[in-house]
């Protein structure tokens, strides 16, 4: 039968962890501003990136840049998967590396190819030595820290110098976007070759009814896009890693969140058996003073 000093140890676990998830909660909170500020920051200049690539793209010939033109035979497959450094943040981890597991299995299926990945955030690449995968490189402490942009321009230099050496005949890139508080969704994207790039023509309107602008290029359309298509992949690698760091965030501290909560039902349940195991008690005890009073009388 468990004691009233069980069930008071048992109160003080409970209350400990409750301070605990509550530190963590704010901590998540108080990166997370931060995190998601640096990331809208960067979707209107990731957009406008995507739209003048558009323009020139269409301006361009067929052969402006090797990075567009797709290998007939795939054998090599490169994977940036992003993840986190650390756990406590619910399913954030796990969803991401089934989408990279999913992903393997689909390439599988479709025949014998060669699979290697880069890993940011130590939960991936721990499932990778798991798993013995090919490993071509892994960066630890990025992601959910305060990074620079030159982490993914480092990145993807390697990343086009392997896809122009024939080392990877297609990349792609599994990270998390951010999307609310409570949903970051997984994203599988090609990275290279650059799928084809949509692009809205000169005589159509937006939405408000304005003719898009027609972007002058100086020098040639094929020298601009030959320059700012290798810098299209360090633009996407760097989005990638905000939307993960951002979606890192968020999960944490719902993730705490629900934890606090639960600590709060357990220790009302707690005290609920608390109240209950020491009315017991004294009732005993009554029952025993009462039961010798009435020996004594007897």
């Amino acid at each position: 039968m468990t004691t009233l000093k069980d069930i008071q140890n048992k109160i003080g676990a409970v209350k400990k962890t409750q301070q605990i998830t509550k530190a963590m909660n704010m901590v998540a909170a108080s990166r997370l501003r931060g995190a998601q500020t640096n990331m809208e920051a960067f979707r209107p200049y990731a957009g406008k990136f995507a739209e003048v690539l558009g323009h020139l793209a269409e301006r361009a010939g067929d052969d402006a840049s090797p990075l567009l033109v797709p290998r007939e035979d795939v054998r090599n497959i490169h994977v940036i998967l992003c993840t986190s450094d650390r756990g406590l943040c619910g399913g954030f981890n796990i969803n991401l590396i089934e989408r990279a597991e999913a992903f393997m299995q689909e390439k599988a299926a479709g025949g014998k190819l060669s699979l290697s990945f880069t890993f940011f955030g130590k939960k991936g690449r721990d499932w990778g030595r798991k798993n013995k995968l090919q490993i071509d490189g892994e960066h630890v402490g990025v992601v959910g820290a305060n990074f620079s942009f030159n982490v993914a321009s480092a990145t993807g230099r390697k990343l086009v110098g392997g896809f122009l050496d024939g080392d990877y005949d297609e990349v792609y890139l599994i990270y998390a976007e951010f999307v609310s508080m409570a949903r970051q969704v997984p994203v599988l994207k090609q990275v290279l070759p650059v799928p084809p790039i949509e692009s809205a023509g000169e005589e159509e309107k937006t939405a408000d009814g304005a003719y898009l602008p027609e972007h002058l290029c100086e020098p040639s359309a094929d020298e601009l896009l030959g320059e700012m298509l290798p810098r299209s992949v360090y633009v996407q690698l760097y989005s990638a890693l905000l939307e993960t760091s951002t979606s890192e965030h968020a999960a944490r501290m719902m993730a705490m969140d629900n934890a606090t909560k639960a600590c709060k039902d357990m220790l009302e349940n707690l005290t609920l058996v608390y109240n209950k195991a020491r009315q017991a008690a004294i009732t005993a005890e009554l029952m025993d003073i009462v039961g010798g009073a009435e020996a004594l009388r007897g």
